[in-house]
């Protein structure tokens, strides 16, 4: 599954949640800062094992990255500078909570993997922006070679972390760090699909 190709088709279920934040007038920067900041809350209570509180702030700062860009395109808020920080947010949101379940539930080798595979995963597509060029740009967001292939980024990860969460705070046998190693592996090989795609369209050498 890829969650991000089917954007369009979810856009109903979070659009209003923007539309209605964009009415207050906030800035849509401060509403990525606000995802950061929980999304640091969750990593952290995630390393303290308060699995219930951990998913609450994840879902928070899942809430307000979803709202920014609806945000920043209703109030004509949108940038070039808010497009990278989103960006770096995502990451930094990423990086500590995969990290930090990494640490908490099953070993330091798994959280640094973990946390290498989810941001190479990522890193992957402005590389591709960079060396390959891009379709178009449509209202702030890049139309990218890259957008429908792989089948595990991060909002499958989001989803399987908070699913993996709830089964560890029920004292199911398959918990965080059963699930932890899952999302890694599931995430190499969405990175290793998308990979082998730019091999088979741009393997060639330059002309």
């Amino acid at each position: 599954m890829n969650l991000t190709s089917k954007r369009d088709s979810l856009k109903k279920l979070y659009i209003p949640l923007g539309l209605a934040i964009a009415r207050t007038g906030i800035h849509p920067n401060l509403l990525t800062l606000i995802s950061l900041f929980l999304g640091t809350l969750s990593a952290y209570f995630f390393y303290h094992e308060k699995i219930l509180t951990a998913v609450g702030f994840l879902i928070l700062s899942g809430l307000f990255d979803l709202a920014d860009g609806t945000v920043a395109r209703e109030n004509d808020k949108a940038s070039k500078f808010g497009a990278v920080f989103d960006w770096i947010a995502d990451k930094w949101v990423d990086g500590f909570v995969l990290g930090a379940v990494g640490f908490a539930f099953a070993s330091p080798f798994t959280a640094i993997t973990a946390v290498t595979v989810s941001l190479l995963h990522s890193f992957i597509k402005p590389t591709a922006y960079a060396e390959i060029g891009y379709s178009s740009r449509i209202k702030g967001k890049i139309e990218d070679p890259l957008e429908g292939v792989g089948f595990f980024g991060r909002p499958e990860t989001h989803i399987a972390l908070i699913i993996f969460a709830l089964l560890e705070r029920a004292d199911m046998p398959v918990g965080l760090g059963f699930g932890i190693k899952v999302i890694t592996i599931l995430t190499l090989g969405s990175l290793l699909v998308r990979i082998i795609y730019l091999y088979k369209h741009y393997g060639r050498e330059y002309e």
